[in-house]
């Protein structure tokens, strides 16, 4: 049965799962991590994917049931909300800081459209990138998109100009 007072531990516990992809970084920290509810006796756990499709959604979901189920949580349910689809903005400060001590550029605030005031749909551009992303390692603005696909369809290759290191930056959506 879950209570008021286990449900903190079971967010607790969700909160620290960590991406499969990008393992430095918990599911909270991406922003992935929606809710952990009490619905009929049973913990319900809503997850967003970063894109829908999104390979690693499946092993979250495992990963989930099972440090609950270890945790002494009988039934636990992780459910896939879609909508609002999640958005790069939603990584916390802590997910950006291991992002970038891990070598991995993080995502730029996705700016804010004209004349808008609330949050919504979040505009595409499918150009190609116009700013910088700077080097993770050295800070350096000088780098080169090198592939628009790494080893994940969220992540980009770039390359330093100055220190001359690859590294993948994660893309804003």
């Amino acid at each position: 049965m879950v209570t008021g007072a286990n449900l903190a531990a079971a967010r607790e516990i969700a909160a620290a799962v960590p991406d499969p992809e990008l393992p430095m970084v918990t599911v909270a920290d991406l922003g992935i991590l929606r809710d952990v509810v009490a619905e009929d006796g049973r913990l319900v756990v809503t997850i967003t994917p970063t894109y829908s499709g999104c390979p690693a959604l499946r092993e979250i979901a495992h990963d989930l049931r099972h440090r609950l189920s270890r945790a002494g949580f009988a039934e636990v349910t992780v459910r896939t909300a879609l909508a609002p689809a999640w958005s790069s903005d939603w990584i916390t400060a802590e997910g950006r800081r291991k992002l970038q001590a891990a070598g991995i550029a993080p995502p730029q605030a996705v700016p804010p459209r004209a004349g808008s005031t609330h949050s919504g749909p979040v505009t595409l551009t499918l150009t190609s990138r116009r700013e910088q992303v700077p080097c993770p390692r050295c800070g350096s603005p000088g780098t080169t998109q090198t592939a628009a696909f790494s080893g994940t369809a969220c992540k980009a290759l770039f390359r330093c100009e100055a220190c001359r290191e690859p590294f993948e930056y994660v893309k804003e959506i």
